[in-house]
């Protein structure tokens, strides 16, 4: 399945060096999985670690889930050798830790020539220069690093993210701009369901596919929330049936519960049956 075109609701960290995790994300209702092995995992077990994962993707057993593995940066001891590793691997994506440059991308481009690359938007230069990166045409998407960008700004924490805005809005505007998917930061309280929703609410008003997330307890709200409710499936076909119905009539607008309804809506509505169908289509190969 096309990058763009299947759910990003839920998007799992799992550490590489965990056979045990590697193991129980293979049943878990995400719909994508971050194999990290850059920050979840520690220096000494770094190249243990590489491959406890090699086994765990060639083994399979993850389904339809989207696997990317975050490797560590090329400025690391580590970086050279995950790409030499993984960069011919069967997975759908390679994410590459703090980008700062189009020239990062270039970087990994060159070493892993028939691989996806995703980009953490996690730094200040970074989000700085979102439009130059996403336009890279090896580009699939970006994944906001909260927070490594809120250690950046200096920024304290608050519920309403106001001093992460700028960044999350920059990002997500240059992603769009590109056909990128872009996924939101974690949220680090994994027992606070309820400030996990107001969050993942946030992020999808704001326009984001779905949320990465740090705990298998998680699932349920990002998938829930990120996903086409009842409501907004009901809307959407009688959007689409009333444009169509005044179209036939010879008119350019409808209305549906007092509001009016142009071309743009009915645009929309249309993607929002297609995640719809998308996410069914996934449920059931799972």
């Amino acid at each position: 399945m096309q990058a763009a075109l299947r759910p990003w609701r839920s998007v799992l960290y799992i550490p590489g060096s965990k056979e045990r995790a590697l193991d129980k994300a293979r049943g878990l209702a995400a719909d994508a999985i971050i194999f990290d092995l850059e920050d979840a995992v520690a220096a000494d077990e770094k190249v243990g670690a590489r491959k406890v994962l090699a086994e765990a993707l060639q083994a399979g057993g993850y389904g339809p889930r989207a696997r990317l593995v975050r490797v560590n940066g090329l400025d690391t001891p580590w970086g050279d050798d995950d790409l030499a590793a993984f960069g011919g691997a069967d997975i759908d994506g390679l994410l590459l830790p703090k980008v700062n440059h189009p020239d990062d991308i270039e970087a990994v481009a060159s070493k892993a020539p028939d691989i996806p690359i995703w980009a953490m938007m996690e730094t200040p230069q970074g989000c700085l220069n979102a439009a130059q990166i996403a336009a890279h045409p090896r580009m699939a998407g970006f994944v906001m690093g909260t927070n490594d960008l809120a250690k950046d700004i200096g920024a304290r924490f608050r519920a309403d993210r106001l001093a992460l805005l700028t960044g999350l809005q920059l990002c997500l505007m240059a992603a769009r701009a590109h056909g990128l998917v872009a996924v939101d930061g974690v949220y680090n309280a994994f027992k606070d369901a309820g400030g996990l929703r107001v969050e993942s609410e946030q992020g999808r008003d704001m326009g984001f596919d779905g949320k990465t997330l740090i705990h298998p307890d998680q699932l349920a709200v990002a998938n829930e929330v990120f996903a086409p409710s009842e409501a907004d499936i009901d809307l959407a076909r009688r959007q689409i049936a009333a444009f169509e119905a005044a179209e036939a009539d010879g008119q350019g607008v409808a209305v549906v519960d007092g509001r009016i309804v142009e071309n743009l809506h009915v645009v929309t509505a249309k993607a929002t049956l297609a995640k719809a169908d998308a996410i069914a289509t996934l449920s059931q190969a799972t």
